[in-house]
């Protein structure tokens, strides 16, 4: 699994508008719907009101490429543009944790 933590950040309440640009044109929903995606949800940042976080979660590399390779990418980088966002990625995949944190997780 690969998991995206997408930093969009802007200016005046842009980056908020971009994610709602992406949820009313059926981009986001579009995404969701793409063969290998497991999450594609925004998040807002406390403490920040210029920033939104998406986590995007993939079964692999290669349906994340896949969609990086897809007409989507290229309506988000336009709407992207059109708001006026920057983004920051941080990457991280399931087999990043190893088994010794299992302690520390929680799921009951």
């Amino acid at each position: 699994m690969v998991v995206l933590n997408v930093y969009y950040n802007g200016e005046n309440g842009s980056a908020k508008r971009f994610v709602e640009e992406m949820e009313k044109s059926g981009i986001a929903p579009s995404v969701r719907a793409e063969e290998g995606n497991i999450a594609y949800a925004y998040f807002s940042a406390l403490g920040d009101d210029e920033t939104v976080i998406l986590v995007e979660k993939w079964e692999s590399q290669r349906a994340l490429d896949t969609h990086q390779a897809s007409p989507a990418m290229s309506q988000i980088v336009r709407l992207r543009e059109k708001h006026g966002v920057t983004s920051k990625v941080e990457r991280f995949s399931s087999e990043d944790m190893p088994e010794s944190d299992g302690k520390f997780v929680r799921t009951k």
